[in-house]
């Protein structure tokens, strides 16, 4: 079944690019001065700004809300915040956001992903944001601890959480009952045994679809591999992404597209709202797009495991960062705005229109719940989050290296372990060219 679906115009290609230039374009600072931003600032002595600048993509169509939100805070605090379109992807708001550096224009809070902070810190662009949370009386405490200590590096936060995401298990529930299927799968073998029986019962054109490389499967195929036993990297330790144990993984996933699997051409949410594929593993903020679309009912469930770990599930989106390039009031002002707009009542309102994770442990979704119990699914899940492998997130270029390495591998029958080992050491050139004397 590999060869439905294998080629599509590469505009991951083209967005992950833009991330990587804008690490080599705008390097950070090597003149041996290690001071970090906002060090040393007493800020029981700073007063906020009464106005802040906002760059946001607006995730998940989210631009109302964040007016909203805008709006509530202004009422409450009396700082004004101008709100400016930053691009359409979270790759253009990054490249602006360095382009706008030592300019004048830079904001005072963005919006940036999973896979663009880090060259943002190595660029000495980001604030520490501890110290200024705590002046403005933000509770870190309350946040989601592995959304949150996702932006944790040596012993520092550099954002909070705030359009936030992890994958998730969706089935066609009609196909599992006509199938005879009584539940979902909770473990990757008994996925393929669960595919087994629906392309018996000839239920879709695939009984399962990975996602095509500009649909970045590296992301939540850390699931698969994890449950395995392997990564893509330990820290910046690349051996294991051509380990047995992830090599034993992926195999699983090639094996399955020569009977019972496919490759998608585009977004598997598409193919799986269209009732051409019964399984997918998707992002958690695609359920109301496939719900609005559906026309039949569908099922959600935790993502499967492996034979040496239970579904881990792989976090993802954006948060909110604060310009080192910002005056101490204006970052003080910024991490007051950033408190609000993720507290738990804000978090559940803005959960509740785009589909993103709630940040915050108290958050009531229960009416968000009960007009959808699909969400308190991905919402339980969080149980089982995991940060991302530094490769994937950390290195600039990384996650299109696995991206290409897996789209070869899932629609040709190349050999898994000589890929692997090739996407090995094509990370090790990344890091030692791009990252290693900068980690020093």
């Amino acid at each position: 079944m590999k060869k439905l679906m294998n080629s599509r115009t590469t505009k991951g290609v083209a967005a992950l690019s833009i991330a990587a230039l804008a690490l080599s374009a705008c390097g950070p600072d090597t003149s041996g001065e290690e001071e970090t931003a906002g060090e040393g600032i007493d800020w029981a002595e700073v007063e906020p700004a009464e106005e802040i600048v906002f760059w946001s993509n607006h995730p998940g169509a989210s631009v109302e809300q964040e007016e909203a939100m805008i709006e509530a805070f202004t009422e409450e605090t009396g700082i004004e915040v101008t709100l400016e379109n930053s691009g359409a992807t979270y790759e253009e708001t990054s490249q602006g956001f360095q382009t706008s550096q030592g300019t004048g224009a830079t904001p005072d809070v963005v919006v940036l992903s999973d896979a663009t902070w880090f060259p943002n810190y190595l660029n000495d662009s980001l604030l520490a944001v501890d110290e200024v949370l705590e002046a403005a009386e933000v509770d870190t405490s309350g946040y989601v601890e592995a959304l949150y200590e996702d932006y944790n590096y040596e012993d520092a936060h550099y954002g909070v959480p705030y359009a936030r995401s992890t994958p998730l298990f969706y089935y066609n529930a009609d196909h599992y009952e006509e199938a005879g299927i009584e539940a979902p799968p909770e473990t990757w073998e008994e996925v393929g045994e669960v595919s087994q029986q629906l392309m018996e019962a000839e239920t879709a054109d695939s009984a399962f679809s990975f996602p095509p490389q500009e649909e970045y499967p590296a992301w939540w195929m850390q699931n698969l591999i994890w449950g395995y036993g392997g990564s893509w990297s330990e820290e910046w330790d690349f051996a294991p992404v051509a380990s047995e144990e992830t090599v034993e993984a992926i195999q699983f996933a090639q094996d399955a597209t020569d009977d019972w699997a496919s490759v998608s051409s585009g977004d598997p949410a598409d193919d799986f709202g269209a009732g051409a594929t019964s399984q997918i593993v998707q992002s958690t903020g695609s359920l109301g797009g496939i719900l609005d679309i559906a026309e039949f009912e569908v099922g959600v469930a935790f993502l499967p495991g492996g034979p040496e770990a239970e579904g881990e599930t792989p976090t993802g989106g954006a948060g909110l960062m604060i310009s080192a390039e910002s005056e101490p009031e204006e970052q003080l002002a910024a991490a007051m705005f950033i408190g609000f707009l993720t507290n738990s009542e804000n978090t559940a309102t803005f959960s509740e229109a785009t589909g993103y994770m709630p940040v915050q442990q108290d958050a009531d979704m229960s009416a968000v719940y009960e007009e959808t119990p699909q969400f308190q699914v991905a919402v339980e899940q969080l149980e089982r989050a995991r940060s991302q492998d530094n490769a994937r997130v950390f290195l600039p270029g990384g996650d299109l290296e696995l991206s290409q390495t897996l789209q070869e591998i899932l629609t040709s029958d190349v050999d898994v372990q000589e890929e692997m080992t090739s996407v090995q050491e094509s990370l090790e050139e990344l890091y030692e060219r791009d990252l290693a004397s900068e980690l020093e």
